[in-house]
């Protein structure tokens, strides 16, 4: 392992923030309200940001707008913080997105899950390893949705690319996470918990070392002290900040996660922080629901 690998892996055992994009209303990212989110991110303490996340929209940006939100994020992180790319769609594009961060001087990139009705287990094998090679300088974090897809494909991935370095596991299944770290190496990646606080506790008890984040855009300081809870293994404080975070991640998560950007951009909005809007398939929060996501916010500032 060399040390620029390591100094990934220890920026993935982290608060993995999944930053918005947020829009001008005339439609465009608003460049101005990202920088200064990004910017409140990094002044927070978060030292890992995820562009191109699913938080920030990946599926609705052009892949021009997708360019510029990597651009901004690594203009804005400087040397404070480490920048994750989100590259997916067909393997050219994923490969011309890996290789703009690798330009840009961004040190890791994260692949979505194959978005594609038939995706065989030696195919998504196939699928990473084309990306992961293409960028042999880049460490590779595979972000998996998959339930199926067995531990041990991806250790077949890492024996031919050494450079997937950390696993983004968002199967929402503890002892599926459990037994999938162990048959493809436990002590050979780093698992980051990829569904957010609400599971991270049970994650990190199974072997996760870091966590994502969509909710730390509204609240660094209260992702922040779950992940010191959970390194310390105080489990009892951990839980306390799950309760805390609970009913804001249950609005998210509601409607089959129909709401988990648009919350999150509600509270901003609440916030003076940037405008509500969201780009279809997602839709802004009705009228009536503005207030209980407001109240939440308001209550976490303090």
């Amino acid at each position: 392992m060399t040390a620029t690998f390591e100094t990934q892996r220890a920026a993935l055992a982290e608060v993995v923030a999944i930053p918005v994009t947020p829009f001008a209303e005339d439609g465009t990212i608003d460049r101005d309200a990202h920088r200064a989110l990004l910017r409140r991110l990094i002044d927070g303490g978060v030292r890992t940001l995820t562009p191109n996340g699913n938080t920030g929209e990946f599926y609705a940006l052009t892949p021009e707008e997708r360019r510029t939100v990597t651009e901004l994020t690594v203009e804005e992180a400087g040397d404070r913080a480490v920048v994750l790319v989100g590259v997916g769609h067909d393997v050219p594009t994923a490969v011309a997105s890996a290789r703009h961060a690798r330009a840009l001087g961004a040190p890791m990139v994260m692949v979505h899950q194959p978005v594609h009705p038939y995706v065989s287990e030696s195919g998504w094998v196939d699928y990473h390893r084309a990306i992961a090679e293409a960028v042999p300088e880049l460490g590779v974090v595979p972000y998996i949705r998959n339930p199926v897809l067995a531990g041990a494909r991806l250790a077949e991935l890492a024996d031919a690319c050494p450079n997937v370095i950390g696993v983004k596991y968002a199967v929402p299944d503890a002892a599926r996470f459990a037994s999938f770290a162990r048959d493809a190496g436990l002590e050979r990646f780093v698992w980051v918990a990829g569904l957010a606080e609400p599971y991270a506790p049970s994650y990190f008890s199974a072997g996760a070392t870091g966590f994502t984040s969509g909710l730390v855009n509204v609240a660094p300081a209260v992702s922040l002290n779950m992940i010191e809870a959970l390194r310390s293994g105080d489990y009892p404080a951990a839980m306390k900040v799950w309760e805390q975070i609970r009913r804001f991640e249950e609005l998210r998560a509601a409607n089959a996660s129909a709401n988990n950007v648009t919350v999150v951009k509600e509270a901003l909005s609440s916030l003076g922080l940037c405008r509500r809007d969201v780009r279809p398939p997602s839709r802004p929060l009705p009228a009536g629901e503005r207030s209980e996501v407001a109240a939440i916010a308001a209550g976490w500032s303090l």
